[in-house]
């Protein structure tokens, strides 16, 4: 949902542009059997939408969680991918729980106690930041007034995905799901747009030291990083430079594409 302004200026400069909701998440229908859906679920329906639209090959982006079905399928399906770019509650209303997590996670620390859950964090009274709008707020809301946050939070938080994907955690770079492969690379070119005040992933899990040490392209050689002085929400904060790493990205990988 929230890449919708990047896959515009994408289709501005000239590339087909598809943006989706994944099953379960905004105005898409849940599965008939929600208690048994897995992520390679994710994996699979994006094979299908491409090869639907025969489209041979493309570039996916992701961010937070929507890289994690986007890494796995760049490690399972390589002939599809040419490139990659990314950049990670019930019972309270929808329109807290979707203000709470912008006003938290704009931000370069989350301080939560022992037993804290996020929503323990909840102040009504913070406001929204800057580039974010109680337009865009209520536009958020929308999508998930009717089907709530159940089955979107499922299959990434409560299988413990996120953790256990290509992290510190996870060093021998297994990629948490049975897929059939034990050692996964992204052997296409990359690029990772970081905001380096994201208390969200950049400074947990060990994920910095990841990062800058350069682990991480012990499973993805070709990666680009770039730097953002920004939040967990840089495409958002800074909507026009992320468009412009992508496009010029795009442009770089354009003989692939073609």
């Amino acid at each position: 949902m929230v890449w919708r302004h990047q896959m515009i200026a994408a289709a501005s400069a000239g590339y087909q542009a598809i943006a989706f909701d994944f099953r379960g998440y905004g105005l898409s229908e849940h599965p008939a059997e929600p208690e048994k859906a897995k992520l390679l679920d994710l994996v699979d329906d994006v094979v299908g939408l491409l090869d639907s639209l025969s489209i041979t090959k493309v570039v996916l982006v992701g961010k937070d969680f929507g890289a994690v079905p986007a890494y796995i399928l760049a490690a399972l399906h390589p002939d599809k991918e040419p490139g990659r770019a990314e950049a990670d509650c019930c019972h309270f209303d929808v329109k807290s729980v979707i203000r709470n997590i912008y006003t938290l996670f704009s931000g370069s620390e989350i301080l939560a106690g022992d037993n804290q859950e996020i929503m323990d964090l909840y102040n009504p009274s913070t406001p929204l930041p800057p580039w974010f709008s109680e337009e865009d707020l209520a536009t958020y809301v929308s999508l998930y007034e009717k089907p709530g946050f159940r089955f979107a939070l499922q299959v990434p938080y409560s299988l413990g995905y996120i953790s256990n994907i290509i992290t510190a955690n996870n060093p021998h770079g297994t990629l948490g799901v049975d897929s059939g492969i034990s050692d996964p690379k992204i052997t296409v070119p990359a690029l990772l747009m970081m905001g380096e005040k994201d208390y969200v992933v950049f400074k947990s899990f060990g994920m910095e030291d990841y990062i800058r040490s350069g682990t991480v392209k012990n499973f993805v050689p070709d990666l680009e990083i770039i730097y953002i002085s920004g939040s967990h929400l840089v495409h958002e904060q800074f909507p026009e430079k992320v468009n412009q790493l992508i496009i010029e990205f795009l442009n770089k990988q354009k003989h692939l594409i073609v």
